[in-house]
């Protein structure tokens, strides 16, 4: 690929936001509860769809603050209990917020409280409160609450949000955060507010939140592409007619923050008494993200790719059974609108192509033909394909790294007495048929043999050159696969497609 024109200035949305953020903090006598929305730190759909966008800005924001705020991270007790994943990472809700608080950490920003909402004595929630007391982290437990979301009265009463500990904080700004969405986060700023004016303490709520942005266009690609991100949840953006009725002014918000407002707009006035603190759910943000686009056209370019990638991820997870058939076609509708179809992906056809090439040498993986290509930063694509002693994805990475090196095709990075020798070690301990090096064995067999050969140590090292590389794979990748292209940084497309004809491998 062409190098990726930059499309969004980070200095002028720091600057920006910290304005906003600060000025909405010194509207308010005591504090300011920040309902942060999307992800905190690594979040890396908003540096995919406004090119040039630091994934850790908005951390590198909060560090600026760091002396003005306090931080909570809320988790739902239901997501611990079900084990719910954090797909960009591979890993569950309970280890990321783990992993966020030793993040923020090493950033200098210590958590002040972790809440566990909607509790109910999970067993699964309760291990997980156990093991953050036992390391001193100050855990609180919130329960539903009783009424929400119609029954003010209810709410906003000792029987709803007055049954929550109050939670402690010591600094005029609170950033509640989240692993993230359904995680209890409006729920928590509310009840702290609560108890705030029950104090006499006059405390304020704001929402922080990328995605949609809404001083662009409500079909401007960069928010389709929100849309097509939250397609699981049935998301979808509008021009806020609270907003537009109150100022004359238009501008873009979603369907869940439009319609909860009239109720969270009682709420408010029922707590605080002040009916004019907010006349629209886009008066209650302080994003600036808009602020921050210095190329449309590369914006816009980025956000339909992107696009392209969920609508293949999502038509995996539909045969996985993880999704309906609504998302894939809310999708699919997402990419008429915006004029996108899936082979506008640069490396969707050689991907293909290269699995036709596999099934006419007749040397596929138990008769499944597998076929991967990557683009590297210079515009050149590699394939891949599969074969009886190694993966496509395997494959793939190796012809790439040997491409960067200026390698010969014809040179082996690895003996095919040693790809053997280790895919029969997988056999005789585990039982599986099948020789074929993932990804991440390959890369271990790359890096014992760099320790002898510097042929295979000079292309282990341009392995760090495919971060952000754009690769798509004709089938499901292995969990092997999958692992080793998210080690190496990789945006990763497939088609729903499997990898073997075996269901307990699926």
């Amino acid at each position: 690929m062409a190098p990726a024109k930059i499309g969004f200035d980070n200095e002028e949305y720091l600057k920006a936001q910290t304005k906003a953020i600060l000025e909405r903090v010194s509207k308010f006598d005591d504090k300011l509860y920040l309902e942060f929305g999307g992800k905190l730190l690594f979040d890396y759909h908003a540096s995919r769809v406004l090119p040039g966008f630091d994934p850790n800005v908005k951390i590198r924001l909060f560090q600026k603050l760091k002396d003005k705020a306090d931080v909570i991270l809320c988790i739902y007790a239901g997501d611990i209990e079900r084990r719910k994943i954090r797909a960009d990472f591979g890993i569950t809700y309970d280890v990321d917020s783990l992993k966020l608080i030793d993040d923020l950490k090493s950033w200098g920003i210590e958590i002040a409280a972790v809440v566990i909402t909607r509790f109910d004595n999970q067993p699964a929630a309760k291990i997980f409160k156990n093991k953050l007391e036992r390391r001193g982290v100050k855990v609180y437990t919130h329960k539903f609450t009783k009424g929400y979301p119609t029954d003010v009265d209810t709410i906003v009463s000792d029987e709803g949000y007055g049954v929550n500990e109050h939670i402690k904080t010591k600094k005029p700004l609170v950033i509640v955060t989240a692993p993230g969405p359904g995680s209890g986060k409006l729920a928590t700023c509310l009840s702290q507010l609560y108890h705030d004016y029950r104090k006499g303490k006059k405390s304020g709520y704001a929402k922080f939140e990328t995605f949609p942005i809404w001083n662009i266009p409500l079909k401007h690609p960069v928010n389709a592409a929100y849309e097509a991100a939250t397609a699981d949840l049935g998301d979808f953006n509008q021009v806020d007619p609270f907003h537009l009725k109150a100022y004359n002014e238009t501008v873009i918000n979603y369907n869940r923050d439009i319609e909860v407002f009239p109720v969270l707009k009682r709420i408010l006035e029922k707590i605080t008494g002040d009916e004019a603190m907010y006349k629209s759910p886009t008066d209650m943000g302080v994003n600036r993200a808009g602020f921050g686009i210095i190329d449309d056209i590369a914006v816009c370019e980025a956000a339909k790719q992107e696009i392209i990638r969920r609508y293949f991820r999502y038509s995996c997870e539909y045969i996985l059974g993880l999704v309906e058939k609504e998302t894939v076609d809310r999708v699919e509708a997402l990419m008429k609108e915006v004029n996108i179809r899936p082979e506008d992906r640069s490396v969707v056809i050689p991907a293909q192509k290269a699995a036709k090439e596999a099934e006419k040498s007749k040397k596929g993986n138990e008769g499944i033909f597998c076929g991967a290509a990557i683009e590297l930063k210079s515009g050149v694509i590699v394939t891949g394909k599969n074969f009886p002693l190694m993966h496509a994805t395997s494959s793939l990475i190796l012809n790439a790294i040997k491409v960067l090196s200026d390698l010969p095709d014809k040179i082996h990075l690895l003996s095919p007495s040693v790809i053997e020798s280790i895919g029969n070690l997988r056999k005789d301990i585990s039982g599986q048929k099948s020789v074929s090096l993932d990804l991440e064995e390959a890369l271990i067999a790359l890096s014992i043999s760099a320790t002898t050969n510097p042929t295979a140590k000079m292309c282990m090292d341009k392995l760090k050159e495919l971060s952000g590389c754009e690769v798509h794979i004709t089938h499901i990748p292995t969990p092997g696969d999958e692992a080793g292209l998210r080690r190496l940084g990789i945006n990763l497309t497939t088609e729903p497609n499997f990898s073997t004809n075996s269901l307990f491998a699926s």
